[in-house]
């Protein structure tokens, strides 16, 4: 049997749900892990997420160019643009 501990060099990483107390991220459920043992914690909420600003049409919208070199129709022919896809008919 794995002795206390020993299944961390089998398992890189593992999800853990938490909350922030104003201070620390505290862990909900106990953990199994050596003190003072170095991570790396990446924070993903859960629940509702406030609106960070615009949004990413938005922000296109505002920042879009005109040039001659860009495609016109790039919407209706993406597939060409992005797999060489044979043009679609325009004709409609």
């Amino acid at each position: 049997m794995l002795g206390k501990h020993k299944f961390l060099a089998y398992w890189k990483n593992m999800t853990v749900h938490a909350h922030f107390d104003g201070k620390a991220i505290v862990p909900d459920e106990p953990l199994d892990l050596p003190p003072n043992e170095a991570l790396i914690v990446q924070i993903e909420r859960i629940g509702p997420h406030e609106p960070v600003g615009d949004s990413a049409l938005a922000w296109l919208a505002a920042n879009a160019v005109e040039d001659d070199l860009l495609p016109a129709d790039l919407a209706h022919q993406h597939d060409h643009y992005l797999y060489g896809s044979p043009l679609k008919d325009n004709s409609r």
